[in-house]
């Protein structure tokens, strides 16, 4: 296991290397990759929704600079002339001030889109631009390990294309919902996450997705028989969502997840793990 000093500000962490990109001064110019990552796994849900304004650089920035989780998860998009950019949903009716599909932007189109700052989250947030998935990989690609959801499965040759230009493949999962998905980013070289809601474990053989997935994601909500067939499935990372309460991470350590992916990184970090609560413990 590889121990990594955390370091605060992105400034202080990086020099510009050979190709362009920062290289982080604490691994010997290479990047950090999943072999670092600690037994149990906090990953912060779009930057930490409940905590940052979701999927923005700012947010995004403040996760990483908090030091409270050791992957940052962003949604990725595909724009009608194939730029990639950072949304969740597929219109940009709720988080931002535009409407309307997010694929029917253009790249230059999307330059003017600016997020609308979310109420309830706390500290003050400016409206900004949301971010490119190239943006983000140059920003934070091999200084933590990161999570691209592909929502639209037609991305997947492109982000697979940008992330190995990076020299990044083992250090950015790619994720779906749909095995077949998976199964292809792996083909890619990449690193392959599914997740699958409490519905879908109902009937789910992980056992079967053993050769090709590096995590497979589960809905907290499941059922324990489900999270345990999950868990003992061969799969080498099994981490639950949407974790916001130390109450739920705590029973899903104790089923034998290892990581949780959590809207509230900041609140699970201040709240220890219930005595009896880790992994590989049995209910």
């Amino acid at each position: 296991m590889v121990t990594r000093t955390v370091l605060t500000g992105l400034t202080a962490l990086a020099l510009v290397g050979p190709a362009g990109f920062m290289t982080p001064l604490e691994w010997g110019g290479g990047p950090l990759t999943v072999d670092a990552l600690p037994e149990v796994v906090y990953t912060a849900h779009r930057g930490g929704a409940l905590e940052v304004p979701e999927n923005s650089m700012s947010g995004l920035v403040a996760a990483y600079e908090r030091g409270t989780a050791q992957v940052l998860d962003v949604d990725t998009r595909i724009l009608r002339d194939g730029t990639l950019v950072v949304m969740h949903d597929a219109t940009l009716d709720r988080t931002t001030y535009t409407t309307g599909p997010v694929r029917n932007l253009s790249g230059r189109e999307w330059r003017q889109v600016r997020l609308r700052p979310p109420a309830g989250v706390p500290g003050r947030w400016r409206a900004e631009r949301p971010p490119t998935v190239a943006e983000v990989l140059d920003r934070f690609g091999g200084r933590i390990v990161l999570m691209l959801e592909a929502k639209d499965e037609e991305s997947l040759l492109g982000l697979g294309a940008m992330i190995h230009a990076r020299g990044l493949a083992r250090s950015v999962f790619v994720n779906s919902n749909k095995p077949e998905v998976a199964r292809r980013a792996h083909d890619l070289g990449l690193l392959a996450q599914l997740w699958r809601t409490r519905t879908q474990l109902r009937t789910d053989r992980p056992a079967r997705w053993a050769s090709f997935l590096d995590v497979l994601d589960v809905d907290y909500k499941a059922r324990d028989a489900d999270l345990l067939r999950a868990v003992n499935s061969g799969v080498p990372r099994v981490w639950a969502h949407t974790v916001t309460t130390p109450r739920q991470r705590d029973r899903v350590l104790r089923l034998g997840c290892d990581g949780v992916i959590t809207d509230a990184p900041g609140r699970l970090s201040r709240t220890p793990v219930r005595r009896g609560a880790q992994r590989g413990a049995m209910p």
